[in-house]
């Protein structure tokens, strides 16, 4: 499935909000509980959402024209990737993952950092992604994955490279 990627805007804030709550209610409860997913849904407001934004690079995969999932970087951080639930296992999170990766490996970042939630691990570590030290406080697992400098940037001109 080859979606189409491009920078978020804040027109896109309230689909960027109710995509990852729905990832996360529908999704997360493959790796903790519904009730603790549901808690974690509630953590992000729509202002939070505008602040990210702000904050982060933020891209969103869109498929039809519609977003269908976004991922945020910041430096050699991976600060979140979510996909619509249905398309969960259709390649659009691995897709838009690959795209921040290159742009991160383009930019001389070595080693993307992340924190995983529990139900994203097994995702994670299929893409090359190590475990490193104890969950923090709220149970995420960081992890990091070392950058191969000799992989290329996928339609580097598409992405503005």
């Amino acid at each position: 499935m080859k979606a189409v990627h491009r920078l978020a805007t804040f027109a896109d804030t309230g689909r960027l909000f109710e995509l990852r709550r729905q990832a996360i209610v529908v999704l997360a409860p493959r790796g903790m509980s519904v009730a603790e997913a549901g808690t974690w849904a509630t953590t992000l407001t729509i202002e939070g959402m505008q602040r990210k934004l702000r904050e982060l690079e933020v891209w969103v995969a869109e498929l039809n024209g519609a977003v269908v999932g976004w991922g945020a970087i910041r430096g050699d951080r991976l600060e979140g990737l979510y996909t619509e639930p249905e398309l969960a296992g259709s390649g659009v999170g691995t897709e838009l993952l690959g795209m921040l990766e290159a742009l991160m490996r383009a930019r001389g970042v070595a080693t993307v950092m992340l924190d995983s939630s529990a139900n994203a691990e097994k995702f994670y570590c299929k893409r090359g992604y190590a475990p490193v030290g104890p969950r923090t406080p709220d149970g995420a697992q960081p992890m990091r994955k070392r950058l191969d400098s000799t992989q290329t940037i996928p339609n580097a001109l598409e992405h503005g490279l």
